[in-house]
Formats: structure tokens, sequence, C-alpha cells
């Protein structure tokens, strides 16, 4: 286990006395800072949660957190604090502008695939997804699955820095069974919408 890690691990435990699952009561909190501001990379979470928990658990206890901070950052987005992050954010957004178009235009999978992809910050995702077109219900779904395709590609690179020599060849082929599973779903949904339309067209 890395030094750092092992520090930051040891002051947790120290400092709050929580063991196993009760650490979501500080870490939610603090993923919830993280998908605002930005502060810290949620990274630092996750290799948090690997330590205390080990692998399988401390990723479910960063999916957890992560969807829990992702839907609060888009509810505070779109319903209290559009004013604060036009003014904060729209400038940087502008970079982003065509992942802005592909948002609008594949919603749940645009989401998955930003989530899943290092391309910008997980805050600016819940942003961007609070002022498009996409609807509550599917941001729910699609903030459920791209944290879980984030953390799952993250624990598969991290786990071996917090407990070197580590077998992960069933995390490696359940993450590509559940890669190759999406992309069905996505192809099959695809051409049942572009059938509907087709069939729409006179």
């Amino acid at each position: 286990m890395n030094e750092w890690i092992k520090q930051l691990t040891d002051w947790f435990l120290e400092t709050t006395h929580l063991g196993g699952y009760s650490i979501l009561l500080l870490t939610i909190p603090l993923a919830v800072v993280q998908g605002i501001f930005g502060v810290f990379p949620f990274a630092t979470i996750v290799m948090l949660h690997i330590s205390l928990l080990g692998i399988m658990n401390g990723l479910l206890a960063s999916w957890i957190a992560g969807t829990a901070a992702g839907m609060i950052v888009y509810l505070m987005c779109g319903y209290f604090f559009a004013d604060w992050f036009n003014r904060k954010w729209m400038g940087k957004l502008q970079k982003y502008e065509k992942w802005q178009k592909g948002l609008d235009r594949y919603g749940v999978w645009a989401v998955i695939f930003l989530r899943t992809v290092p391309i910008m910050p997980n805050n600016l995702i819940s942003f961007m997804s609070a002022i498009s077109n996409l609807k509550m219900r599917s941001y729910t779904w699609s903030n459920l699955v791209g944290n879980l395709s984030s953390i799952w590609l993250f624990g598969i690179l991290s786990a071996s820095i917090v407990f070197p020599g580590v077998n992960l060849r069933e995390l490696i082929v359940s993450y590509a069974v559940f890669l190759i599973l999406l992309g069905i779903v996505f192809v099959v949904r695809n051409r049942s919408i572009s059938n509907k339309k087709s069939g729409m067209t006179p």
C-alpha cells in the first residue's frame, strides 16, 4: 500500500472512529464537495474506500458515494444554484461545447460515456446534464450506470497499486463483459429508435 494512502487511511480511522460502510457518512459529503467544486479528484475517495474496505466492498462504497453525489449535484444545479453555475462555470463549458451537443442528442448514453472516459471533470458532467434536455429519470439511470462503469475501471487500474500482486483477472473479465453488454444495448436501442422514426416517415 502506498505510504500516502496509508497515512490518509490512518487519519480517517483515528479522527472519525468509523469502520466498514459507516465511512460513507464522511465520504458522501466529501464526494458532494468534490462534485461541486472539484477541489480534489474523486479517485482519492475511491482509493480510500479500497484501502479501508478491500477491493470489492471499496468499489461498491465508491459507487454509492459517486452516485449519490452525482444526483445531489444535479439537483442542486438544476433547482437551486443555476444562476451561480452560469456565472462560475459557463465559460469553462465552452471548450466542451461539442460534448454538450452530444449530451443533448444522445442523453443517457453520453452521460455514461463521459463518466467512463476521463474527458472532463465529473462535476461538469452533472452541471451539463442539469442544463440539458435530459429528464431526471434518464439522468438517474445514466448516473447509476455511468458511475458503475467509471469506478469499475478505476478499480482495475488502482487495485494493483493499493494491493500489489492481487489477481485482477475476474475484475477485468467481468468489466469487459459489462462493456460488451452495454454496447449491445446501445446498438439495439438506437436501431429501435431509428426504425420507429423510419416508420413514422411518410
